[in-house]
């Protein structure tokens, strides 16, 4: 058990929904490392999680390495108790759950790493974008927070991708699925980007729809004729279309205003429902061009077109689909918090199962931390404190990632120090809690 008091009352309920998880004490371990890695200010290894919560005295270390490289749990449970919390908390009822699909890499060094490879990596430095490590598929709920302007993503599901074995696209549909029958009562759409669209998806179920930016050389089909009664096999497609470019030539195009990227724009969109043979067969799906006034995308374009959009959502309006695919852009950013604020894949262990659970386990940890500050640590004077201690910030209106770990940093450091007495607390005591409080802003 951990001390008592160590774990903020808000944060342990949040915690708890996640004990059938784990046997008792299993779950005794991963509150006391979830509450270490968020702490934690330094190096995100497997003991600096102890560091984090003040364990390392209290646990030898081999019982946090047992935790991701023995004990019996599994992150398709925690991923997905945590994708009932979203839903329950966040989602208003009944809402569509929308989920943004992409993969990155986690760099990791040493040829005895379970899962290392080299992978393209789209944020290397130098003409050469590849990294060597693990590479990563990550599903993520995006949710409309109440005091933000933007869509934020918050991970639940992750795959261990590796070369010549499942696919991504294979991997992002298994995750998608998960959270689908798991919330039967809801309709998912999924967001990608052009590597997430593919024969892959063939045979989805109705509940899911499918939203991916086109590939430019894709192939279009009019829909299948009625059957005219002749012998032999019905045609499966229409007339060939053409390519993207071959659509916007002969669309037509209308004038609207689309709230994306935390801003309303005015764009113009063309649709046409189509074939798209290739990859979802006789499946109907509907091509949504999109052009605006910027130089790269406008009249003058080559292409006639900026972004061209397919999915399987036939019912919605073109202006809510592309704002959902701008809502994709959500989960580059929690790739970046992930690594830069709360320190996602610094641990470094290298057997099988270890590797399999750490980058989920902190992925977890990183979507907690949004969840309690939506919950319990939002107050309107936050923008103001942090504009009062770096007052160059004069256009900042809206907390950022980093802002909510600070925020709860402090909380633990306020329940981790509580005494019942005042009187009896020691000057050391006075300054470890000013020491602590100071480093958790860093």
């Amino acid at each position: 058990m951990l001390p008592d008091g160590t774990i903020p009352g808000s944060l342990a309920d949040l915690l708890a929904v996640f004990r059938p998880c784990f046997t008792a004490p299993t779950f005794s371990t991963f509150q006391g490392l979830a509450l270490g890695l968020i702490a934690q200010t330094r190096r995100r290894t497997v003991c600096g999680m102890l560091l984090g919560a003040g364990l390392e005295r209290l646990w030898h270390h081999s019982r946090a390495h047992r935790f991701f490289a023995a004990a019996r749990w599994s992150t398709d449970q925690v991923g997905l108790a945590l994708a009932d919390l979203i839903v329950a908390r966040l989602l208003p009822a009944g809402s569509p759950i929308t989920i943004a699909v992409d993969d990155t890499l986690f760099k990791r060094s040493g040829m005895k790493v379970f899962g290392v490879a080299w992978h393209h990596d789209g944020a290397a430095k130098g003409p050469k974008p590849i990294g060597f490590g693990n590479c990563w598929v990550i599903a993520g709920i995006i949710v409309q927070l109440p005091f933000l302007s933007r869509p934020v993503c918050l991970p639940v599901l992750a795959r261990l991708w590796r070369p010549r074995r499942t696919g991504k696209l294979a991997y992002a549909r298994e995750m998608a699925e998960l959270i689908a029958a798991r919330h039967p009562d809801r309709t998912v759409h999924v967001v990608g980007d052009a590597a997430y669209v593919g024969e892959h998806l063939r045979g989805l179920a109705p509940q899911i729809t499918w939203t991916s930016r086109l590939k430019v050389t894709s192939v279009l089909h009019e829909l299948a004729p009625p059957h005219n009664g002749k012998m032999g096999r019905p045609r499966t497609k229409g007339p060939r279309l053409g390519t993207p470019s071959d659509l916007a030539a002969t669309a037509t195009w209308r004038t609207t205003r689309v709230r994306r990227y935390g801003r309303t724009d005015t764009v113009h969109v063309a649709e046409v429902i189509c074939l798209w043979y290739g990859s979802f067969h006789t499946r109907t799906v509907r091509v949504v061009l999109v052009r605006d006034d910027k130089p790269r995308t406008s009249d003058r374009d080559e292409r006639g077109y900026g972004l061209p959009l397919v999915t399987t959502d036939l019912t919605s309006a073109a202006e809510d689909l592309v704002a959902r695919y701008a809502s994709r852009w959500g989960i580059e950013q929690a790739f970046a918090d992930a690594r830069q604020v709360i320190g996602v894949g610094q641990a470094r262990n290298r057997l099988r199962r270890a590797v399999e659970r750490t980058v989920p386990f902190g992925l977890t940890c990183l979507s907690v931390v949004t969840v309690w500050y939506a919950l319990h640590g939002h107050a309107p004077e936050d923008t103001a404190i942090h504009r009062s201690r770096a007052r160059w910030y004069t256009t900042k209106t809206e907390p950022s990632y980093d802002d909510m770990v600070i925020k709860l940093r402090r909380v633990i450091i306020a329940a981790r120090f509580r005494n019942p007495r005042p009187d009896l607390v020691t000057p050391q005591e006075t300054q470890a809690v000013l020491a602590a409080w100071a480093a958790a802003g860093t």
